[in-house]
């Protein structure tokens, strides 16, 4: 079961989160593509309101699940946006299924796995995924003390967070965080021929902002560095980061 929503009317574009959220993350974003776009956010796998009785959380898992989404979905080929881990994931997809991506967006994502934070690839092993999961109370006060580094806006982001960090399980939260480090997308960016656009804030923390610098190596790419974002530059900077996601998408 995947579970996603629907909103706008128009052509379809399809958001994908990042590690440890859900659709919710993109909720402004999908009121401001509405008059012109039909957004479909999904959860992946593992989060949100998604099946959570898989073995696998990989990467690759998360790529055939939009491939099959957008299928069972009537959508043949659409832009594709994704933040952080799920932009890696709309990157992968552009290069295994290109036919699926028309446009390719990644919002603070890692092209390199090897760019995350080093408390992100610690999450990634499992000894210390068990002790930090087995203490919900630890967890949730760590990422409050971290908060205000992830995003600028981070009481809000806090807020949203906490409720899908209550419905993951220690292998969603494990797996896939291992899966992302282990990821590296470089050495094929260039076969890329789809538009390409790479939004990092330049306060991030998670994912080293110098990963928009690989991006330029795509024929038809765009980047821009929001000054006043950390991690979710849509949170952020929404008005900014709608205005540059709307003139990708036209």
């Amino acid at each position: 079961m995947v579970h996603y929503e629907v909103y706008g009317r128009g052509k379809p574009v399809v958001l994908l989160h990042g590690w440890l959220g859900s659709w919710g993350c993109w909720l402004e974003t999908m009121e401001a593509l509405a008059p012109r776009q039909r957004a479909y956010a999904l959860d992946f796998w593992g989060f949100g309101e998604s099946d959570k009785r898989r073995e696998s959380y990989d990467i690759a898992d998360f790529v055939a699940l939009v491939d099959q989404f957008m299928e069972r979905m009537g959508i043949q080929s659409a832009p594709v946006i994704g933040h952080s881990m799920g932009g890696t994931v709309a990157l992968n997809l552009a290069l295994e299924r290109p036919q699926r991506v028309e446009k390719v967006a990644v919002v603070g994502a890692p092209v390199d796995g090897r760019s995350l934070n080093l408390f992100l690839k610690l999450a990634g092993q499992p000894w210390i995924a068990f002790l930090v999961w087995n203490s919900p109370a630890l967890l949730r006060l760590g990422i409050k003390i971290f908060a205000p580094w992830i995003a600028a806006n981070w009481s809000d982001w806090y807020d949203l967070l906490m409720p899908d960090l209550s419905k993951m399980t220690l292998e969603s939260f494990l797996w896939s965080i291992h899966s992302l480090h282990h990821t590296d997308l470089t050495p094929r960016l260039g076969t890329l021929r789809m538009p390409t656009l790479g939004v990092y804030g330049r306060g991030d923390k998670v994912v080293n902002p110098k990963q928009s610098e690989l991006l330029q190596r795509v024929a038809n790419s765009q980047v821009e560095i929001l000054d006043k974002s950390r991690h979710f530059p849509m949170l952020d900077e929404p008005d900014r980061f709608n205005s540059i996601l709307l003139k990708f998408l036209i």
